[in-house]
């Protein structure tokens, strides 16, 4: 009887190995923050995203209870003018930090369900192509931050 119950397990364990390596594919989320804003509007949530392993991952989608909708977007160069675009994905190459900040890559938080107000925490659900989902707390900072450690508008 035992041996058929670690025979069984060894087949379980073996069965499970695929997903548990697919798992261990994590994104690590550094340093991520949203800015304060009214409900019924558009907010923004910002963060670093590193990849530790050696293979490019890509944030496909983001989802929040904050926002009726949540987009991923760029600002690009058109015609000579800075346009803010969504994008399909964000490629997180191996080892090399990629920013979401304002000015440039962001995650847009649309239709805000309620005021984002500074000193709160609101989640944020990263979805990647190969870590799969990441859950997130972002800490709520002034609406004219630029990012935590950042004195907002104010320069020196």
């Amino acid at each position: 009887m035992i041996t058929r119950r670690a025979a069984f397990a060894l087949a379980l364990a073996a069965a499970a190995a695929p997903a548990a390596a697919h798992h261990d594919h994590r994104i690590e989320v550094v340093e991520p923050w949203a800015r304060a804003a009214l409900a019924g509007r558009t907010g923004a949530a910002y963060m670093t995203l590193v990849n530790p392993t050696d293979t490019t991952d890509r944030l496909i989608a983001a989802a929040s209870d904050a926002a009726e909708t949540v987009e991923l977007h760029a600002h690009l160069h058109e015609g000579g003018v800075m346009r803010m675009r969504p994008v399909t994905a964000i490629e997180i190459p191996p080892g090399e930090p990629v920013v979401l900040a304002p000015g440039g890559l962001h995650i847009m938080l649309i239709g805000l369900r309620r005021d984002l107000k500074r000193g709160e925490t609101i989640r944020l659900t990263l979805r990647f192509e190969k870590a799969g989902s990441v859950e997130v707390e972002l800490p709520v900072l002034a609406a004219g931050a630029r990012g935590p450690g950042a004195h907002g508008r104010h320069t020196h």
